[in-house]
């Protein structure tokens, strides 16, 4: 592209200067930062400046978040305005409001994010979208002033545990509060805006496929970092490098000469046993082609040490495996690799020991922290969700100051936390997803490889693919390629948002509330499209209708006995263990069908043959369009439908009254589940309600609540009746089993999903931890990390704190004692 003339020059400087007139506030914000911003950033901040809300969809690193940092800017120059920034992690709100406090002071920004509670009632708060919900629902005072919302990270309305809090926050948000919508690149963002525009009001999409640091791709062969395209100037145009596919020709070849020589071999060996002859000597060993050259795979040491040479550090290796990044760092380690100087050494042990200095002297050595503290000042380190988040957290900022070199990570990482390298390892292209190994998607290989370059200091970033047994280049460069991927919605409603939504609006309201959620958008936008088939596909059965007129009678009469006639003669011929009863009565029926079609007056026509050819077209299309009409009546009014059936849950079990007209009303049982959140709010809320848990004490009760929340692995069998708490403990939880089952078999009568039973896995290990027993007998009878037994005590405080606050006394005292006890040692840790 060549450069553009002086008049071009002249032109675009004369119309950014009339944009900066239009716009001062973008204009000054933008000169503040110490970087252009880029012509989408700028787009996006002049639609908040018109008073829009905006959806932002553009590749990871582009620097979305500098529009919500615009919309945050504008509410503080109102005094009384605030600015709510939402994110779906606790670790991504706390950088966030860490990122913000250095901006506008630790006295107007405040975190909320379940258990973290900083200076709440800031007119700056970063929280977790769940915190905001659970705010709209309950009508909190701190909404009031509120004008701006971002919704970081926005596309993860399609996780399907969590997604539905992400529209509902979006369906109930005050007309008057605009909303700035960050999302990754997704192949719909235009849809998803239509949705906005629908539900939010003026809403503009701007949508940005621009990496602002160039990407270049690798594969990784023998040692050597070979360029995936032919052609570095822009991956739309580029052609596969064809030494790369020379490679894998040459190496399938091989395979295959091998595979003719070894079973040549084979087959002479079992002729020699067969007739007991000794084979010659010369067939000893199999034949093997001199061409067959194995692709050895580099050790990961030699490859840390290839990207130094090749000052490509720093380097996230992506692993799709825990134990594979621990075993990597391992390995680095025995290798005597030292990426870090002495004085970058010190930097990491003065960062260390002021991030970690309120962990226990006593838990250290469990928590493997002194080998731990020794791979970072090699600048090497692991990152997964098994890690303590006080190690996690002081592993991102050490990457961060580039201080740690090489980080061997699980895909986590890649969702959003701000932890950009010089380049981006890929070791394998598949992962195991639960269930089996699958390959990865072009949207996971899009946010993966987006962590490589660093804007400001990269000039290029770099992903490095590490060549593998059946590698195929052309896929590798079709996953490069692709760079989108589709935003579908995972609405649905649950009990509480139904209670919630019947106590503020009344069921009618409330049934039309569901209906403009993004999931019936997407149902209704597909709804137009099959309709649409419909139409197209009436016209042709027109003519295919019109082909078969017979001037004798109707031929669609006609050839409706011909079909039934020749599918039940082929049911007979098939069928041939029914009943002589059955046989008798089909044989009849086929007799008569015959004696129909012979009297009819189309049968002595003599082009019926033509005729039925028409016909035969006739029914296949109708049968194509009445099955597209089923399919239009079963996502017509979807989520309003599943939403009625949860309301007949809630009225069998009292939680509602429905009057004979349909009005809807909510029982002291309804309201109470009101302020009931998470995936077993029925569970808990009938749970309190029959009094099953009012003998518990604080451990078994914060052992039953880990119960309600713990999701087992696949392979993990529970820890049988010796792994259990004794005491009061076993009848509570039994009894709470008994009450799932009849939920479940309830949701199934009124044709909802039910729900996985609850599972005691990792109740043992909770009891013991709060009774104040010792971190290392208590991972070792939960058989997990640190970081995992952290994750699902959070999860059980969570829940006990919504139980201190709900339920009735006995329980709610016990829920408030079971917190304290759980939230101690490593689970008190915060890092904020």
């Amino acid at each position: 592209m060549s450069d553009p003339g002086p008049a071009e020059r002249y032109a675009r400087a004369t119309d950014s200067a009339r944009h900066d007139r239009s716009h001062p506030l973008t204009a000054a914000f933008a000169a503040s930062q110490p970087f252009d911003l880029d012509p989408f950033q700028i787009d996006g901040c002049r639609a908040l400046e018109d008073g829009r809300s905006v959806l932002v969809a553009a590749p990871t690193g582009a620097g979305k978040t500098i529009v919500g940092e615009f919309a945050v800017h504008l509410a503080m120059r109102e005094p009384g305005d605030k600015a709510f920034y939402t994110t779906p992690m606790k670790a991504l709100s706390n950088q966030k409001f860490r990122e913000l406090q250095e901006v506008y002071g630790e006295g107007e920004v405040g975190l909320l994010t379940g258990d973290t509670n900083i200076n709440g009632n800031a007119r700056v708060v970063v929280m977790t979208t769940e915190v905001l919900r659970n705010m709209l629902y309950a009508d909190s005072p701190a909404l009031r002033g509120l004008r701006y919302v971002v919704m970081d990270e926005v596309h993860y309305l399609a996780d399907r545990f969590r997604g539905a809090v992400w529209e509902e926050v979006i369906i109930h948000l005050a007309p008057s509060v605009k909303l700035v919508s960050l999302s990754a690149t997704v192949s719909n963002a235009e849809e998803f805006g239509d949705w906005l525009d629908t539900v939010r009001g003026d809403t503009q999409v701007i949508v940005s496929e621009t990496r602002p640091v160039p990407l270049e791709q690798h594969v990784l062969v023998r040692g050597d970092l070979l360029p995936l395209f032919d052609d570095r100037a822009g991956i739309a145009t580029a052609q596969v490098n064809q030494e790369l596919m020379r490679i894998r020709s040459f190496k399938g070849a091989n395979f295959e000469r091998n595979h003719r020589v070894q079973a040549s071999n084979s087959a002479r060996q079992a002729g020699y046993e067969a007739s007991g002859r000794r084979p010659h000597r010369g067939n000893k060993r199999p034949v093997r082609s001199a061409n067959v050259r194995r692709i050895e795979r580099l050790d990961r040491p030699d490859v840390v040490e290839l990207l130094r040479r090749a000052n490509l550090l720093p380097a996230i290796f992506f692993i799709f495996s825990r134990v594979g990044c621990d075993a990597a760092v391992q390995q680095v380690r025995r290798s005597g690799v030292q990426l870090t100087t002495p004085e970058e050494r010190r930097e990491i042990r003065e960062v260390v020991e002021e991030r970690t200095r309120t962990l226990l002297e006593e838990d250290l050595a469990v928590l493997g922290f002194w080998e731990w503290r020794e791979n970072l000042e090699r600048g090497v380190a692991s990152h997964h969700a098994g890690l303590l988040p006080a190690f996690k957290e002081v592993v991102e900022e050490l990457f961060q100051r580039k201080l740690v070199k090489v980080v061997f990570a699980t895909e986590t990482l890649a969702l959003g936390i701000n932890m950009p390298a010089r380049t981006v390892v890929l070791e394998k292209l598949e992962k195991f997803n639960g269930e089996a190994r699958v390959a990865i998607t072009s949207g996971e290989y899009t946010q993966l490889t987006g962590r490589a370059g660093r804007r400001g200091i990269d000039v290029e970033g770099h992903a490095v693919i590490q060549w593998t047994e059946g590698l195929d280049p052309q896929a590798v460069a079709a996953l490069a390629s692709r760079r989108t991927y589709p935003l579908n919605s995972s609405f649905r409603p649950t009990y509480n948002m139904a209670v919630n939504l019947i106590d503020q609006f009344g069921r009618a309201r409330a049934r039309e509330i569901l209906e403009s959620s993004f999931a019936q958008f997407q149902a209704d936008r597909a709804v137009v499209g099959i309709a649409r088939q419909v139409r197209e596909q009436e016209e042709t059965l027109a003519g295919y209708a019109k082909a078969m007129t017979c001037d004798r009678g109707d031929f669609a009469e006609y050839s409706r006995i011909r079909r039934e006639l020749s599918d039940l003669e082929k049911t007979n011929r098939k069928d041939a263990n029914a009943s002589r009863r059955t046989r008798d009565e089909r044989q009849r029926h086929i007799a008569s069908l015959r004696t129909q079609m012979q009297r009819h007056p189309c049968h002595l026509c003599p082009d019926r043959e033509h005729h039925a050819r028409w016909a035969e077209r006739y029914w296949r299309m109708k049968r194509d369009i009445d099955k597209l009409r089923r399919q239009i009546e079963a996502r017509t009014g979807t989520v309003a439908r599943i939403f009625d059936r949860v309301v007949d849950v809630l009225g069998a079990l009292d939680y509602v009254t429905i009057a004979d007209d349909g009005a809807t009303g909510l029982t002291p049982a309804g309201r109470t589940m009101r302020r009931i959140y998470g995936e077993r709010d029925l569970l808990v809320a009938e749970s309190l309600r029959r009094g099953i848990w009012k003998n518990l004490d604080a451990p078994s009760l914060a052992a039953l609540a880990c119960a309600l929340v713990y999701e087992p692995r696949r392979d993990d069998g529970g820890p049988g009746e010796r792994g259990l708490p004794r005491g009061a403990f076993r009848g509570a939880f039994d009894a709470t089993l008994t009450l799932w089952q009849e939920l479940d078999d309830l949701e199934r009568d009124h044709r909802l999903p039910g729900s996985e039973p609850i599972a005691a896995g990792l109740s043992g290990a909770m009891h013991s931890w709060a009774r104040g027993g010792a971190l290392d007998r208590v991972l070792i009878e939960a058989d997990m990390a640190a970081g995992d037994f952290v994750r699902w005590a959070k999860q059980t405080i969570d829940l006990l704190d919504q139980l201190s606050i709900v339920a009735d006394q006995p329980i709610a005292g016990t829920a408030r004692k079971a917190l304290d006890a759980v939230r101690r040692g490593i689970v008190a840790y915060s890092g904020v």
